[in-house]
């Protein structure tokens, strides 16, 4: 594992320029943000490809999250490098994190050891101003609400069915549900919340808007409530949505950056797969694909959430179609599905690896449901034994799915070249499968997500969730795609069923219209849209010293 010194002496990168230039771009199609990141400007998708070969898209997912680890980011920039290293054109394509789970727990997410993306203090803090960005729109749309209602609400908004929060990009648990107006003058008294950036309507109508035009056509398409007569109020019924843009036209624009090894990393968009649709802006992946022959892209936690949307959200809204995907599992993580306690994972055990293989291969049964065939990438951990490694490549070769020994995080580009020359292997462009059709009705929609995805038994909607269904279909929008919001730590909505949990049906307890990012949110299980801080937060490592920030990671 790389230093605190070493890899600060390798965080400097090349000038950004010349990053751009291996994308075959000039000084005037890029924005620098000074030494090492600029903004592209979306004029550069008007001009002709900048190479030959077709564009090939390859999707990075996981088996379910633990502690453990999994290592999808990271191994998503190694095969970048990976690709590099057998003189491909590639460009990556990954999230923005977010300051929620960078001073929680998950900690950043540019990457680790040898197979980072620079400059990772920037990136995981306040990078180019996109989260900011995102933060002021919305809640800019969250005062002109109140405003309107303290200037004599001529929409006639119900106060009680307004539906539209504030956010902020931070774990705060104490903001779930507030009161707003409290004491004399200060607007009408209502109960509100907040929910993370993250899970903002916002955030999924910037990653999936093509232009400032498609931008501005989602945003005035929000819904931010219903009226006395029970009808639904948009957002350019309060004329603001001309500022929003304005706001947020920069941060429309993908962010260029570098890995360790000089391979280009477009870095654009952060909605959670858990509670959003998990996926890089559609603006970026367009970018990185018109730039390079290769695009490696991820999805967020494992296939049943991140992939799962990508594919039937993502790559059917923008026509996108993955020629591979690559799952990352580890030794530890499944050893911990299997039942090895969580301080006992650096001890060798068959069994419980043995056990916890049946997560794995539910994932490798979705992706082949979505008419894919995966590339199983091992992420090794210098505690992993030779059996432990084998017993998982027997497995994958028992099913005729390639696997490879991955190790991009000790040895850079040059461990990834084995991934890499697999997947290019693997590459097909057969037709993508979604999980179910648009037309579908919404109860048939969710259970084929659940049923094929998750390998439930079926699913439970509750009352509340029966009316919004009502609802929905009685405004014409139950034609949307779905986006389920799950726990990411179990294939069920429990998270503490591990593995592969069976006999189990999903809970639907509510459905939201996003109107403006144009899908419905299925609420299921206990799963909120503003997480909190655990006990022992990762800020607390946090700190300055000798002007460098560290703790994180």
């Amino acid at each position: 594992m790389l230093s605190d010194i070493e890899i600060s002496q390798q965080s400097i990168g090349v000038p950004i320029v010349e990053i751009a230039a291996k994308l075959g771009l000039e000084p005037q199609d890029i924005l620098p943000y000074g030494h090492d990141k600029a903004k592209l400007r979306l004029s550069i998708l008007k001009t002709p490809r900048r190479v030959e070969q077709d564009a090939k898209l390859i999707l990075v997912t996981a088996i379910s999250p633990t502690p453990a680890g999994e290592g999808k980011t990271t191994t998503s920039i190694g095969l970048g490098m990976g690709l590099a290293a057998l003189q491909q054109s590639v460009c990556v394509a990954l999230r923005e994190p977010s300051l929620g789970p960078c001073m929680g727990v998950k900690g950043g997410a540019t990457g680790g050891g040898y197979s980072q993306v620079l400059p990772p203090d920037s990136i995981n803090l306040h990078f180019t101003g996109d989260f900011h960005a995102i933060t002021s729109a919305h809640n800019l749309l969250s005062a002109a609400i109140d405003n309107h209602l303290h200037h004599g609400n001529t929409l006639a908004l119900n106060v009680k069915r307004i539906t539209w929060p504030r956010v902020i990009d931070m774990n705060d648990r104490s903001l779930r549900s507030i009161m707003v107006g409290m004491g004399p003058k200060n607007g009408c008294v209502r109960e509100t919340g907040f929910d993370i950036t993250a899970a903002s309507e916002i955030m999924a109508i910037l990653c999936l808007s093509t232009d400032l035009d498609d931008l501005r056509s989602r945003l005035d398409r929000i819904i931010i409530g219903y009226n006395q007569n029970h009808r639904p109020v948009r957002a350019n019924a309060l004329n603001v949505t001309g500022a929003m843009v304005a706001l947020l036209k920069d941060a429309m624009l993908p962010n260029l950056v570098q890995t360790l090894e000089g391979t280009p990393v477009l870095v654009h968009g952060g909605p959670f797969a858990n509670i959003a649709h998990g996926c890089n802006s559609v603006i970026a992946t367009k970018m990185a694909m018109h730039l390079a022959e290769w695009t490696v892209t991820e999805a967020g936690f494992g296939c049943d959430l991140g992939a799962e949307k990508f594919l039937d959200i993502k790559c059917v809204e923008a026509g996108f179609n993955p020629c591979a995907v690559v799952i990352v599992a580890t030794v530890r993580a499944l050893k911990m599905h299997g039942g090895q306690p969580r301080d006992q994972l650096k001890n060798v055990d068959l069994k419980a690896l043995s056990a916890g293989l049946c997560n794995l291969e539910k994932h490798i049964e979705t992706i082949q449901a979505f008419g894919k065939q995966p590339v199983v990438a091992i992420n090794r951990f210098h505690t992993d034994g030779v059996e432990e490694l084998s017993l998982i490549e027997a497995r994958c070769g028992q099913l005729n799915v390639s696997v490879s020994l991955a190790e991009h995080f000790a040895k850079g580009g040059a461990g990834a070249v084995d991934l890499a020359e697999k997947v290019m292997a693997a590459a097909n462009n057969g037709p993508l499968k979604p999980l179910y059709q648009r037309s579908d009705s919404i109860p048939d929609k969710i259970s084929s997500v659940a049923k094929t995805a998750y390998g439930a038994d079926g699913i439970e909607i509750e009352p509340a969730a029966l009316r919004d269904i009502v609802r929905i279909k009685r405004q014409g929008f139950s034609e949307l795609p779905i986006c389920i919001a799950k726990t990411q730590n179990s294939l069920s909505d429990n998270p503490k069923l591990l593995g592969r949990p069976s006999g189990f049906k999903i809970t639907v307890r509510r459905i939201l219209i996003n109107a403006g990012a144009g899908f419905l949110v299925v609420l299921t299980g206990d799963i909120m849209r503003m997480p909190g801080l655990p006990k022992r937060p990762a800020a607390e490592e946090m700190d300055v010293v000798d002007d460098n920030i560290v703790g994180i990671g």
